[in-house]
């Protein structure tokens, strides 16, 4: 049956001398597997260019219950990204920000309401010129809503990172965020997109967030493991 769906790929595989396999999230059928023959040869009607993590795509596809692999009839690039390939912050970031999603995106049935936000989320992304340094911690607190485990915001000094909460209580544990820390997670859970940038930060303080807000997701997300190219946005944020 032919379905035409929206989708944001997530990963490819090379599956044979020309052909790959795409992970690709999508908004009516959840995550699905596409195989693609030919994407790899320079006159391909669906290209490996086409198919980058974190790009957004208008598809027409092949489903079939109870098929691992499924088919792509026809894809194309919607809206076409202008910034994000181009400009090394914003790349950076996607890099980090597509891992995260290939590692929490398990599923098949689909979630419509994570589709359209993580598809705003892109393209607000793309096409912003300033604001980014918080951008992604804003994401994660955000995609925690989504997937299940995003905190509810008080005023308490600590954040208990394994049960999720903000206590007055210090934890008896080490996954504890305590002031200013805490606080700084209260803004960034109350944060919006545009308005991130006036959540005042070092690059010390930034990095160390982020290493919790990773550390939660670990906490919260079976088989969650490393996250690789978090290094990248502490070069590209440290500098």
């Amino acid at each position: 049956m032919l379905q035409r769906t929206k989708g944001i790929t997530l990963k490819l595989t090379n599956y044979s001398e020309s052909s790959v396999v795409a992970q690709i999230y999508t908004e009516a059928l959840g995550l699905q597997s596409y195989l693609i023959n030919g994407a790899r040869k320079p006159k391909a009607k669906i290209s490996t260019n086409m198919l980058q993590p974190f790009h957004l795509l208008e598809l027409v596809v092949y489903n079939k219950e109870n098929n691992n692999l499924q088919r792509i009839k026809e894809a194309q690039q919607t809206p076409v990204l202008k910034s994000i390939p181009l400009d090394i912050v914003k790349s950076s970031i996607a890099i980090f920000l597509n891992e995260v999603l290939y590692k929490v995106l398990r599923h098949q049935h689909p979630e419509p309401q994570l589709f359209h936000f993580l598809e705003s989320a892109i393209s607000w992304l793309d096409e912003t010129d300033e604001g980014l340094a918080n951008y992604h911690l804003v994401f994660l607190a955000k995609l925690s809503h989504y997937l299940g485990f995003r905190p509810i915001v008080t005023e308490q000094a600590y954040f208990d990172l394994v049960e999720g909460q903000f206590s007055s209580l210090l934890p008896a544990h080490t996954y504890t965020l305590q002031e200013p820390y805490s606080g700084y997670l209260r803004q960034i859970l109350r944060a919006s997109f545009s308005n991130s940038k006036d959540i005042r930060l070092s690059r010390e303080d930034r990095s160390y967030l982020l290493q919790k807000l990773v550390d939660y997701y670990r906490l919260h997300t079976e088989n969650f493991g490393e996250i690789n190219s978090l290094f990248i946005l502490e070069e590209i944020f440290g500098n």
